[in-house]
């Protein structure tokens, strides 16, 4: 008898967008929120997740900053939120990779999962 288990990161995107001018580039552009978590598998059953983190990333030039958890949660619960410009200046820049979704905070060039330029 084996078990097939394991730990995993998921990205998922949340029922959110918000027009907003872009703190990295200054453009107009639709903010989406995102919510990546590390999850307990069994038998390819999620049974627990762990570190909600949550992400507002606007699509001009796919920068990302950190939101406060508060306010993730509350989007991640279907309340209505208006993020302001000092949320969304504010905080962490990150930087989030086309290719695979992996978001860093560092200034990297290139993506450390999958290799791929980023912007």
């Amino acid at each position: 008898m084996f078990f097939i288990m394991g730990i995993s990161q998921k990205k998922k995107r949340l029922d959110y967008a918000q027009m907003a001018i872009c703190a990295n580039c200054g453009r107009l552009s639709q903010v989406e929120v995102y919510m990546v978590y590390q999850y307990f598998m069994f038998f390819f059953i999620p049974l627990f997740k762990w570190g909600k983190q949550y992400f507002a990333v606007s699509n001009c030039c796919h920068s990302a900053v950190e939101l406060p958890r508060e306010i993730g949660s509350r989007i991640e619960r279907g309340e209505s939120v208006t993020l302001d410009a000092s949320i969304l200046s504010g905080g962490i820049q990150a930087k989030a990779c086309d290719s695979c979704g992996f978001q860093t905070v560092e200034d990297f060039d290139y993506c450390p999962k999958c290799g791929a330029k980023l912007r």
